[in-house]
């Protein structure tokens, strides 16, 4: 096979693999784990088996994949396909740019740089600047770090202890925190969960006297850690609050932003994130609220030399770095060497929409959460679990039986929408409740969908109490 006909064959099977968005399909697929070890050919071959075998391993693998395009894909924060910025991957990959210095990467590292700078705008990072990375996970961790190397400078280059350094996040933060503590060398026991208000929200009163008492038990208070919004619930942190605690306390303020950074494009709801210009640094991911195929996540930060500082391993790499290159390569910026170009997916993506249009998007999402969130609220047999701030939708299927465990009967709901494959929801914890978690997130998500999806919540909510098996 040539290598037209191959590429035609490949383009047959996207186009296909697209418009199956609304055909009758199930999200999931129905294998086991066990059972698709067993059945499916995966085996490594000694001998190449050629172009044709690829193709027939392209069907199997996108027949027994997640369809994360199809709307009824509600599970994580993410999700849907958008044409420009999967054009923006497919060229990416082609290219096969590494993002490390002009020039192995020129007009890659020109975009780069004009999105980062347009993003620290928007957070009101004038000066600022920063790096893409791999997620917010490694955004938190790269916060984490600037802080270590602003509060003890030079700790890059000559180590230091964490046994005494202590971070303060929110209750309710994402666990990617702790991870970033085992990697900073403070370990997971040092990070100080705050108390959090009934909405999800840290308490700054809570956050003052975490910091009291660390202090006084000989503790070293490093950074705060800010949430907007939280992974279940969608809860925004009082930034403004939050920012005049740490910094009358001496401490570096990082946000994850990584879910909730989107509504700074929407004039309605960019003021859940009110107080974020007096922030130190913030992760903002594009491949959630935006859609960006996975992975395109942005670290920002208003003082661009901590960051250069924490990533002062150019020197050494002598056969990469030269002086005459110094303010044009993007390596100087990160901790990663080899870094694939995911600027470009986001950039077509930005050009495609322009702000106008990531507006629209962020002020839909928010009206159809409005909508669900109504439907739950008339309907006898659900309930909200949580106030809401963004697109997540945290609610449960209640019984008037007060001898129903209603977390064995979400959780089975939950089970049984799975089974079927109609639809993908999280199931999620909020204090010692079951949740089923609803993120309104989807770009092919349309209010036909929502209501579709609590019919079924309630279809499989009344079979359960009555008694009835799951439908094999």
């Amino acid at each position: 096979m040539d290598t037209e006909a191959f590429i035609d064959e490949v383009a047959h099977r996207l186009v296909s693999y697209i418009e199956s968005k609304s055909a009758p399909d199930r999200v999931n697929p129905t294998m086991s784990l066990s059972t698709m070890r067993k059945t499916l050919d995966i085996h490594l071959p000694l001998e190449g088996q050629g172009l044709d075998a690829v193709l027939d391993d392209l069907d199997t693998f996108i027949a027994n994949s997640v369809k994360t395009h199809r709307p009824e894909f509600m599970n994580p924060l993410w999700g849907g396909l958008s044409l420009p910025s999967f054009a923006g991957e497919v060229v990416a990959a082609m290219t096969n740019n590494s993002m490390y210095t002009y020039e192995l990467s020129p007009i890659a590292t020109v975009i780069e740089q004009t999105i980062l700078k347009r993003m620290s705008e928007m957070v009101g990072f004038s000066d600022g600047f920063g790096t893409f990375t791999t997620g917010g996970s490694n955004g938190n961790m790269l916060g984490m770090l600037c802080a270590r190397e602003h509060l003890l400078a030079g700790s890059t280059k000559q180590g230091f202890d964490g046994r005494t350094t202590v971070i303060f996040v929110s209750a309710e933060a994402h666990y990617s925190v702790l991870m970033a503590a085992n990697v900073i060398g403070i370990g997971h026991q040092n990070i100080i969960k705050v108390q959090c208000d009934e909405d999800g929200r840290m308490r700054p009163d809570r956050l003052e006297e975490e910091i009291a008492l660390a202090r006084r038990e000989g503790m070293r208070p490093l950074c705060v850690v800010a949430t907007a919004a939280t992974t279940v619930r969608g809860a925004y942190d009082d930034l403004e609050a939050l920012s005049e605690v740490a910094h009358r306390e001496g401490l570096w303020l990082h946000v994850d932003a990584a879910w909730g950074g989107t509504c700074l494009f929407s004039n309605v709801h960019a003021a859940l994130m009110d107080g974020v210009e007096k922030a130190d640094s913030v992760c903002w991911d594009a491949h959630k609220m935006m859609g960006v195929p996975l992975i395109c996540s942005a670290f920002l930060i208003k003082n661009p030399e901590v960051l250069r500082r924490l990533c002062d391993h150019t020197n050494v790499a002598h056969y990469l770095f030269h002086s005459d290159a110094a303010s044009d390569d993007l390596g100087r910026y990160s901790l990663q060497c080899a870094r694939r170009n995911d600027a470009l997916k986001l950039w077509l993506e930005w050009r495609a929409r322009g702000d106008a249009g990531w507006a629209q998007m962020v002020d839909t999402r928010m009206a159809d959460a409005d909508y669900l969130q109504e439907k739950i609220q008339a309907h006898p047999d659900l309930e909200m679990m949580s106030s809401r701030m963004w697109t997540n939708v945290c609610f449960r299927y209640k019984s008037t039986d007060t001898t129903v465990d209603h977390n064995k009967l979400n959780t089975e709901i939950r089970n049984r929408l799975i089974h079927e494959g109609s639809f993908m929801v999280s199931r999620s914890n909020i204090g010692e409740d079951v949740i089923l978690r609803m993120v309104v997130v989807n770009q092919d998500l349309d209010r036909d969908t929502l209501d579709k999806f609590l019919m079924r919540v309630v279809h499989h909510g009344k079979e359960i109490l009555r008694g009835l098996p799951a439908a094999s």
